[in-house]
């Protein structure tokens, strides 16, 4: 089994993808109110954090978020976040077996993407590549109409 090492480094700002299990679905924009109260409701009390810059495609997302000092746990969000989200979508019809006997549905890719931010450069960079993201996979041709 892959180990994959994260950067847990509290306070920091890090940029995610997050991918469906199948590409070239448009559940995340079909069913966009789910996903907003799903964001919503896990970053409430606990789980707080500065949303610097999020963009949601029909298949990904990409997010840079800023934890609380002292706070490092972005995996967790993101677990309740994408749990919560598929709890109104039924199994995906290629779920494997490895995936049915952990109880998930088969929506989301299991692991995502994960930058730690280095500098002000690195960050400014992250945030225009979200904003853009809409224009490279030619949903607009102007990222202000996404």
């Amino acid at each position: 089994m892959s180990r994959y090492r994260r950067l847990h480094t509290p306070g920091a700002s890090h940029f995610f993808t997050l991918c469906l299990a199948r590409r070239g679905q448009t559940l995340l924009t079909d069913d966009i109110i789910r996903l907003r109260q799903a964001y919503a409701d896990t970053l409430q009390g606990h789980y707080r954090l500065r949303t610097d810059a999020i963009v949601i495609l029909p298949d990904h997302l990409h997010a840079v978020w800023t934890l609380p000092e002292g706070d490092a746990d972005f995996p967790n969000r993101w677990r309740l976040i994408k749990t919560a989200f598929s709890k109104g979508h039924p199994p995906s019809v290629s779920t494997s077996q490895s995936k049915v006997a952990r109880g998930e549905k088969g929506i989301w890719q299991r692991r995502y993407w994960h930058h730690l931010i280095r500098d002000d450069a690195d960050f400014a960079a992250h945030i225009a590549y979200c904003w853009g993201n809409p224009v490279k996979h030619g949903l607009v041709t102007r990222a202000v109409d996404w």
